[in-house]
């Protein structure tokens, strides 16, 4: 299955799941041989995708497939089977519906494969992840035990890749429940989406859903141009809006609501999502309290955030609809448990004060089966004496008196300086997005150096304005490659960093030099996850002379 979110692809699930066929997902934005190798690895015979992956991005690499017997796609259009493979069948699923034969359901049992995942990752290769029917049960069953009142009311609106864990198990749970499902797109979503004809109504705004999943990128782009949009206010209007903010604010964090703001500053901004949203859930990457309390303000609704991965079915902690803090994943669902594992190197054991800290294991009914095909390099998953199964995540959480826990850190994001102080790259980034001038961030640093470095995607808007007020004039690269636009970033980055009540930072752990890019990271250029998440490995080649340069080499 390698296509973007749409019906189709939770039809073909469902077949799938319904004749016990084990469906293997593949990202719409992996590379070429990525994709090759997850087919060949998985012996796929029958792949289903679109007309614009195939001609664009499969056709090349069938050749090298094969197995694969025959491709569905998904669009009305017809495709000619010229220049692909002999013996190769092309389809559309149109035609076959029409073949009209229907097999007797082969009833799959709770401990058949249901799905191989294959993750883009942070590094290396993608990975398969096989998921069986009960942790897929397991891993819905804790979720959706998490959000009030869900049923046939509920719509959702469905525009994450269905490749991904979260919008798979989310959709799944809809059908089971008997919410509707409208389909979008990241580029439709709203009236101000790039795709989306001036005058036009965006995807919320047409389908007012109720529910809706988002990654915190989608989250921080929407607060941004919310914020800019009151930056274009009159003075008067500005200030009322302030005023509001501030009020509700304070109201939120005693728990309670302010209604009278809510009836005159905020339905403008709660249209924006088509004004009927009753809560929203994060999940792939730590959200920012400023963000979680900006979507809580302005679009009236509870913020859940959900911590799980691939490897537990998407399952871990979500947090409650009551609970009014921020930074936190919630307690443990009721599909798994959650320990902690000292990691005396990196300084967190569970005699830390005031709370407990280690690296996160998730054990319980919702953990995978390992990798496919991983002869034996699955060394993550471990079996206790009671049968239970576990997962190494490789996060590092601190846990509350409450049972809630708190993402703080990650081994992999963890970076031991010259003079032996250890830098969290995350906590880092997590700081400075919240600077206006900061699109996205990854934070650098050398052990054989004593400081750390930073890689920018700059706000072109604010950019642009600020290096007219310069007198400095140019394409937008030439602006991002002035000397003098790095030192005011550089300078913003600092006042954030000395500021930030959420997250303090070290004199050591303030970037020292900046490269700016002009060009935006996504999925597409290979720099972030579909999820948005940061590839570090991928980022430091892609700026590898940079990287030099801001060390003091060429």
């Amino acid at each position: 299955m390698s296509t973007a979110t749409r019906a189709e692809w939770m039809i073909t699930a469902q077949a799938c799941f319904r004749r016990n066929f084990p469906l293997v997902t593949f990202y719409a934005t992996l590379g070429e041989d990525a994709i090759a190798y997850g087919l060949n690895e998985s012996g796929v015979t029958h792949l289903v995708t679109s007309i614009e992956l195939l001609e664009s991005k499969l056709k090349s690499v069938l050749p090298q497939i094969p197995k694969l017997k025959h491709v569905i796609y998904v669009d009305q259009k017809k495709v000619s089977a010229e220049g692909y493979p002999a013996g190769l069948s092309l389809y559309s699923m149109e035609a076959v519906r029409e073949l009209g034969a229907r097999p007797e359901n082969m009833k799959p049992q709770p401990s058949d494969l249901a799905v191989v995942m294959y993750t883009s990752g942070s590094t290396g290769r993608p990975k398969g992840v096989m998921i069986i029917h009960s942790n897929l049960i397991a891993g819905m069953t804790g979720q959706c035990e998490r959000i009030p009142g869900l049923g046939p009311n509920d719509t959702y609106i469905a525009y994450l890749p269905l490749a991904h864990v979260l919008e798979m198990t989310a959709e799944i749970s809809c059908v089971t429940y008997g919410c509707r499902i409208g389909y979008s797109s990241p580029q439709t979503l709203s009236d101000q989406s790039t795709k989306i004809k001036k005058g036009s109504k965006g995807d919320c705004t047409v389908l007012r859903p109720t529910l809706m999943a988002a990654v915190p990128e989608i989250m921080d782009r929407i607060n941004k141009n919310v914020m800019s949009k009151v930056q274009e206010m009159s003075y008067i209007q500005r200030t009322l809006f302030t005023l509001g903010y501030k009020y509700k604010l304070e109201q939120i964090k005693r728990g309670y609501d302010a209604p009278l703001c809510n009836a005159l500053l905020f339905r403008k901004v709660k249209k924006l999502l088509g004004g009927q949203v009753r809560m929203m859930l994060s999940g792939g990457a730590p959200l920012s309290p400023v963000t979680q309390r900006f979507m809580n303000v302005c679009f009236c609704c509870p913020v859940g955030q959900g911590y799980g991965l691939t490897e537990t079915c998407g399952a871990g902690t979500i947090t409650e609809v009551v609970d009014i803090s921020t930074g936190r994943v919630g307690a443990p669902l009721i599909c798994c448990e959650i320990r902690l594992r000292d990691w005396a190197e990196g300084g967190y054991t569970s005699k830390d004060k005031p709370n407990p800290r280690g690296e996160v294991l998730i054990g319980g009914p919702n953990v995978t089966q390992g990798y496919y095909r991983s002869d034996g390099n699955d060394q993550d998953f471990f079996v206790d004496d009671n049968g239970q199964r576990w997962f190494c995540t490789g996060d590092i959480g601190e846990v509350y008196p409450d049972g809630c826990l708190q993402i703080v850190d990650r081994k992999k994001d963890l970076v031991k300086l010259q003079a032996g102080e250890y830098v969290s790259l995350g906590k880092v980034e997590s700081a400075l997005k919240n600077c206006a001038l900061i699109d996205n961030i990854c934070a650098y640093a050398n052990s054989d150096q004593n400081y750390v470095i930073s890689f920018v995607v700059p706000n072109q808007k604010k950019l642009t304005e600020l290096a007219k007020q310069r007198g400095i004039v140019g394409t937008w690269e030439e602006i991002c490659t002035h000397p003098d636009m790095e030192r005011v970033v550089l300078g913003e980055i600092k006042e954030v960093a000395v500021n930030s009540k959420s997250f303090k930072l070290q004199r050591f752990e303030i970037p020292v030099k900046v490269h700016l890019s002009p060009e935006p990271w996504t999925p597409e250029t290979g720099l972030v996850t579909d999820a948005f998440k940061l590839k570090r490995k991928e980022l430091k080649n892609h700026y590898l002379h940079h990287i030099e340069r801001m060390y003091g080499g060429k």
